[in-house]
Order: structure tokens, then sequence, then C-alpha cells
């Protein structure tokens, strides 16, 4: 079986473990930067196989410049996004960020005023 019996091409920026859904950008990263072996890759995520992993690090080690400039591209594209999420956030998020600056508007109101709100203060029992 050759290494490319292992990959999909979806896009040049998506490149997945054949028959799962793990790019292999999720692999390198569990493998260069938390040091992680093989199995211990494999044992993360029930689509893989050690044999898939150990695919993946061998494509990586046979083609190092090429997969580290992979790894630069996808990068850069979850940064683009992450960017782009926070310029216009979806209306879940804008909703969850206005129920966050209400709630810590009435905890400054509580903590500059706690007499006015001693009655809506509710004390609960200790555990013992």
């Amino acid at each position: 079986m050759q290494l490319e019996d292992y990959f999909s091409c979806l896009a040049p920026d998506d490149i997945r473990v054949k028959g799962t859904r793990v790019g292999i950008e999720t692999i390198l990263t569990d493998y260069l930067e938390l040091g992680l072996f093989a199995e211990q890759i494999a044992a993360r995520y029930p689509t893989l196989s050690v044999e898939q992993v150990y695919a993946t690090l061998t494509c990586y080690w046979h083609n190092r410049s090429q997969v580290n400039a992979y790894l630069r591209t996808v990068d850069q594209e979850l940064e683009r996004q992450r960017r782009d999420q926070d310029l216009h956030p979806s209306p879940a998020v804008q909703r969850l960020r206005e129920l966050a600056r209400r709630w810590d508007q009435r905890r400054d109101q509580v903590a500059a005023h706690p007499a006015e709100f001693q009655d809506q203060i509710v004390h609960l029992p200790s555990r013992r």
C-alpha cells in the first residue's frame, strides 16, 4: 500500500485521513506540539487506527518541508477564520456577549451597593 492511499486531499488546505474526518494537522499537532506517541494519538480519536497515525507520521518525515508548509497554510487559514468570527460574530455569540455584559453590569451594581440588594441575595445552606 502507498502512503497516498491513506489520505484524501479535499482542498489545498484540507488533507484528511481517508475514511475519517480527521485532518493530518490534528495528528501532527498532537505529535509535534504535545509530544504524543502514535498509540496515544490513536487512542484520542476513535476513528483512527494506529496504522493511520503511523502513515501520517511517515508522510511527515518523508515530506517534512512540504508538510510544514501545509501546516503553516492551515494555521493561517484558522487565524483568518478567527479574525472573521471576531469581526462578524454569529447571533448566538452576540447574544452571549450581551448576557455576559449584563451579568458584569449587575455584579458591579451589587458590589457597589450591597445594602440595596440584600433582600435579593440567596443564601444556600452549607454542606456539612
